[in-house]
């Protein structure tokens, strides 16, 4: 009996010491594979890194300007979310392949200081990104309407379009509000053919004078009013079409003081319509801030 008694404590013994096996309990999982710890560290990177919003990025304005406005995109419509989600993942070292971005319009994109701007600090915040510059000096809307040009951008597989236009439209003293509204929404028609499903953000132009000459007169410069309804018309159509835009003009000060600050600054070009290196890097930093405030908002809303 004594003998009966102690074997069945020993085999409890070794049953709750692991040395045995039991039906109520699964067996241990197996080790990761030699070579393949990689997928483990990529989803914890991924939980923990889900919810976390960047520093805020304040572009540093010169102390000439004055009356400056909000400097955020507006994609009331949450057009740019899947885009925002592509930057999360690259940024936690998810992503298999680059955010391809593309950005075409006038000769402020055609000089690249503005986008490269933009888009290498992109690059530095959130990895794998490609940000890809398509500029034509003196261009509008329906420059980029042949089909060759749409074609190239097609190709370019992009996940995101920018689109930056109305310096040339609004230089154009006999503007027409309702033209140029036509000229955009016959753009991003073809674009959308071409491209269903990738997300539009338009952008306002920085602000531009008109040029005054008389015979035997100095040429002088004006403020030019006609930008102001450019890109009244840019965000009209934006907001009736569901894109996002960003409205730069208002950022930098709008109708009273856009034009103002930028030659205040000393940023301008004697032309009054192109802008100096630094004013293109400000530029650039300006549009990466509105990123940065619309991707914090993004990930903020996932919690």
């Amino acid at each position: 009996m004594r003998m009966n008694r102690l074997a069945t404590i020993i085999a409890l013994l070794l049953v709750l010491l692991g040395g045995g096996e039991t039906r109520g309990q699964s067996p241990l999982p197996p080790a990761a594979p030699v070579g393949k710890p990689g997928e483990l560290i990529r989803a914890m990177r991924e939980l923990t890194d889900i919810n976390d919003t960047i520093p805020a990025f304040r572009a540093t304005l010169p102390s000439a300007f004055r009356e400056v406005g909000r400097n955020e995109i507006d994609d009331a419509f949450g057009q740019l979310r899947p885009v925002m989600e592509r930057l999360r993942r690259a940024r936690a070292l998810f992503a298999d392949d680059s955010v391809r971005i593309v950005h075409i319009g006038d000769s402020h994109v055609r000089g690249h200081l503005f986008p490269q701007a933009t888009g290498n600090r992109l690059k530095e915040t959130f990895g794998k990104v490609s940000y890809v510059d398509m500029g034509v000096n003196g261009a509008t809307c329906i420059t980029f309407t042949h089909p060759e040009r749409v074609e190239q951008i097609a190709a370019l597989r992009p996940e995101l379009l920018i689109l930056s236009f109305g310096t040339n439209e609004s230089y154009n003293r006999r503007y027409n509000a309702a033209a140029h509204y036509r000229q955009i929404d016959e753009l991003v028609n073809l674009l959308r053919q071409a491209m269903p499903d990738v997300p539009i953000l338009l952008t306002t132009p920085p602000g531009s004078y008109d040029r005054f000459r008389r015979r035997g007169r100095r040429t002088r410069y004006a403020v030019n009013p006609r930008v102001q309804a450019a890109a009244d018309v840019i965000r009209r159509y934006a907001g009736d079409h569901q894109l996002a835009v960003w409205d730069m003009f208002a950022a930098v000060g709008g109708d009273k003081r856009a034009c103002v600050n930028w030659t205040d600054a000393k940023l301008m070009r004697p032309d009054h319509v192109h802008f100096l290196p630094e004013g293109y890097a400000l530029q650039g930093d300006l549009l990466y801030e509105a990123f940065i405030k619309a991707y914090n908002r993004y990930v903020s809303a996932l919690q």
